[in-house]
């Protein structure tokens, strides 16, 4: 293998070892097979290109080339010419699937679905930062700075993961990247011809004799190459100074920072939803008790979400402060609207690790350990400085706020600063939004009205399905598309019913968190994985931020929203036991999630155990099976090579029409396998004295060296060579008694790994030989 084929080979390879930490960021990760593939064929037409040879230029627009052509085939090939040309349809829908691609990004949460959009960013990704690295390493023999282009793509992808990418996936990078300075040091060596090089040791009979070792200095590059890594790998994890250095978890999060200042960052958790309620099992986040009779509206909120930016529903930067004793009144709340205390002591399972503290709203004051800071506008608590929620004790009073219908329809206008700030929507959201939500709410007298009736069409009247398998989207084009398709979640209900609100001119913004849980028979109360959930708040003046149910057959109802419904008040202190609430019972069933009174006005829908099973569509994927089980059968048979390959050669060795010559040769690689080198000068007989001296073999296994020796030499030299039978079971012979003499690890090796396979990488490297010999090469015009 030339010195430029096999540095093209470590381009390739460093380019997709350091795509490997692109990997968790998104579900599932088969995009990097046809990243692997399309990037192959770029490097491919590089060494092309340069074996002929062309102008670094023409080599790297060439390149180019291809990769475009291919990405063209790969995501645009309806709409290319010929199926593979890149004309104005196939731009627009390259560009239409960038821009999607980029809204999913803003949408989903880690790890997001493979939409199309997103594969395209990747797989064009890994080709760019791949022809950089193969254009400075391999085109202009400069292997270190293609570090950078290495460096950025690892960046990018510990940026986007929170600084988490982890340590698998940085050694992975840096391995790759080592083993492209590797190649080129070694294609610079070879340049010198092999001056320091000695056949005692460089493996191969016949090379050039000499005092050292030709691999000698790549020995020492590996291994300061290994001592580089180990240092930055454990010198940041023992120095004070350093919280995990490179491979740390990074910063804070959310509310970073001390003392009473900071911002929240932009989030949005709502978009892990989908996978929350997809979980193939129910699993605990928390358990609660409370003095509530009826919990039935205790909703558990997270965050609320006030900022449409036509892309999705996000939570604005806003100021953070220390958590007080008695949080603020709420806003917008009157003292005639009736309200009473609630307790409620909550314990969060080990396995629940989240940024932002599940509480009942409004809550009055919160009892919590740790570095928890307080986001006055959305009344939430965010975990500071790597603060979460796994295994937190805490206890909140919040306040159960029960408005009348009465109340809500007299309410007087919001605050300009509130109106103005909840009731934008962005230009590009469709007309007929507006229009829908105009026709629904025709004949409303108020805002209070236009709410209900927004609630009801969603819930009851508008023909809606729950399926939480609809991919739609949650964008100003996606809230269209729900408003006709008319299935969809939790996600796709409170957006849409904001976002109409908004139309209106009605504050609104929409809540995550979790649904009430499960009563348990100890009197606590279980939320699940699966209670996950979004609701819209709507502003009322006087009654403050209210919450709406509008997704059919999931949630409850507030009774100031339906006609009828049940009231009950709060009893004395809750007094949680400490063994239920530190010991999580079994996970939750989907079914157990609804409500006794939900289940008795047989509003709970379908039992999600038996959706489940009927939403899947087709069941398991025979193909996809197969092919991911021939895959892993390929990965898993791969160290078996040498054997296998070894097996077989030793077979057609011994088979009962074969020669002395080749039983002889059979011997010679058994005692090489078992680390007696072969020494291709010496005559039969002193090499078979050689091998029984080396090997230490005795009796009946050094008789059959001399034996198979001597029937070598009579084939050769004899003018009439005699047949010679037995000839294969000396072989075997001579083998057992290596195997006999050796420790078990050369035992091993010489059965795993035997040093006679590198046979066959040389005879790989005379086909490539001779089939450069018989490559025309044509010479640059001068």
């Amino acid at each position: 293998m030339s010195g430029r084929t096999r540095l093209t080979l470590a381009a390739w390879a460093a380019s997709l070892m350091a795509a490997g930490a692109l990997l968790p960021l998104v579900k599932p990760a088969t995009w990097i097979f046809t990243a692997a593939l399309l990037l192959a064929l770029q490097s491919g037409t590089g060494m092309l290109c340069r074996r002929v040879p062309l102008a670094r230029p023409l080599t790297v627009a060439a390149q180019l080339l291809v990769g475009v052509l291919a990405l063209t085939v790969v995501f645009a090939r309806e709409q290319a010419l010929l199926g593979f040309l890149p004309g104005p349809l196939a731009v627009q829908r390259v560009a239409e699937l960038f821009r999607l691609g980029a809204q999913d990004v803003s949408t989903y949460a880690i790890p997001a679905p493979d939409t199309e959009g997103i594969r395209l960013m990747l797989v064009s990704g890994v080709l760019a930062i791949g022809l950089l690295v193969d254009v400075l390493a391999v085109t202009f023999r400069r292997a270190a700075p293609a570090g950078l282009p290495l460096l950025a793509l690892y960046s990018v992808a510990a940026g986007l993961s929170g600084g988490g990418a982890g340590r698998l996936w940085f050694v992975l990078a840096a391995t790759g990247y080592l083993l492209l300075l590797l190649a080129e040091g070694r294609d610079r060596l070879s340049a010198w011809g092999r001056v320091f090089g000695g056949s005692q040791r460089s493996g191969r009979p016949g090379s050039l004799v000499g005092s050292g070792s030709s691999f000698a200095p790549v020995r020492t590059g590996r291994r300061i190459g290994a001592v580089a890594m180990g240092t930055a790998l454990v010198v940041p994890l023992v120095l004070p100074g350093f919280s995990g250095g490179l491979l740390g978890d990074g910063g804070g999060g959310p509310g970073q920072g001390t003392g009473g200042g900071g911002t929240i960052a932009a989030v949005n958790p709502l978009v892990s939803l989908q996978d929350n309620l997809r979980q193939p099992e129910d699993f605990e986040v928390l358990r609660y008790r409370t003095n509530a009779l009826d919990n039935s509206g205790l909703y558990l909120r997270l965050v609320a979400l006030d900022q449409f930016d036509g892309t999705s529903w996000k939570s604005s930067v806003r100021p953070i402060e220390a958590v007080p004793k008695s949080l603020p009144w709420p806003d917008g709340l009157a003292q005639s609207v009736r309200t009473s205390e609630v307790t409620s002591n909550f314990v969060a399972s080990e396995g629940y690790d989240q940024k932002w503290l599940p509480m009942p709203f409004p809550a009055a004051r919160v009892d919590v350990e740790g570095r928890w800071r307080f986001e006055p506008a959305g009344r939430m608590l965010v975990g500071d400085d790597k603060q979460s929620t796994k295994g937190v004790r805490y206890q909140v009073t919040s306040l159960d706020v029960q408005p009348t219908g009465e109340q809500l329809a007299q309410a007087g206008p919001a605050p300009d600063r509130l109106r103005e700030e909840y009731t934008k929507v962005p230009g590009s959201l469709p007309d007929d939004v507006k229009s829908t939500a105009l026709e629904v709410t025709e004949g409303a007298r108020n805002d209070y009205e236009r709410a209900v009736r927004l609630q009801d069409w969603f819930a009851e009247d508008g023909g809606f399905r729950y399926d939480v398998d609809a991919t739609s989207g949650t964008g100003a084009e996606a809230i269209s598309r729900f408003l006709r398709d008319k299935k969809g979640f939790c996600i796709h209900f409170s957006f849409s019913m904001a976002a109409m609100a908004r139309t209106l001119g009605i504050p609104a913004r929409v809540a995550v968190g979790f649904m009430p849980g499960t009563n348990q028979s100890d009197g606590s109360v279980s939320v699940g994985i699966r209670d996950a959930h979004a609701w819209p708040e709507l502003y009322f003046e006087g009654a403050g931020w209210t919450r709406f149910e509008p997704t059919p057959s999931r949630g409850f109802t507030p009774s100031y929203a339906r006609e009828a419904a049940p009231t009950a008040g709060p009893t004395g202190p809750a007094q949680p036991s400490q063994s239920a609430s530190a010991q999580p019972s079994a996970a939750p069933s989907a079914s157990e999630s609804c409500p006794p009174e939900m289940r008795r006005l047989r509003e709970c829908g379908q039992d999600p155990a038996a959706a489940a099973d009927t939403s899947s569509g087709g069941g398991t994927d025979v193909l996809k099976v197969a092919g991911w089980s021939l895959a892993a059968l390929l990965v898993l048979a791969l160290p078996l090579v040498p054997l296998l390959w070894r097996t077989r050669v030793r077979a057609r060795r011994l088979a009962p029409a074969a020669g002395p010559l080749a039983v002889w040769r059979e011997i010679g690689d058994t005692a090489w396998d078992y680390g007696v080198e072969p020494d291709e000068a010496q005559t039969p007989r002193r090499t078979a004295e050689r091998i029984v001296r080396a090997g230490e073999l005795r009796g009946e296994a050094a008789e059959a060296v001399h034996r198979v020796a001597g029937a070598v030499e009579e084939a050769l030299y004899a003018p009439s060579p005699r047949a010679v039978a037995g000839l294969g079971r000396d072989a075997e012979r001579v083998r057992a008694g290596f195997h006999a003499a050796a420790s078990r690890g050369v035992r091993l090796r010489a059965l795993l790994a035997p040093r006679s396979a590198v046979r066959l990488r040389w005879a790989a490297s005379a086909h490539w030989t001779t089939l450069k010999s018989r490559t025309p090469t044509l010479k640059p015009l001068r």
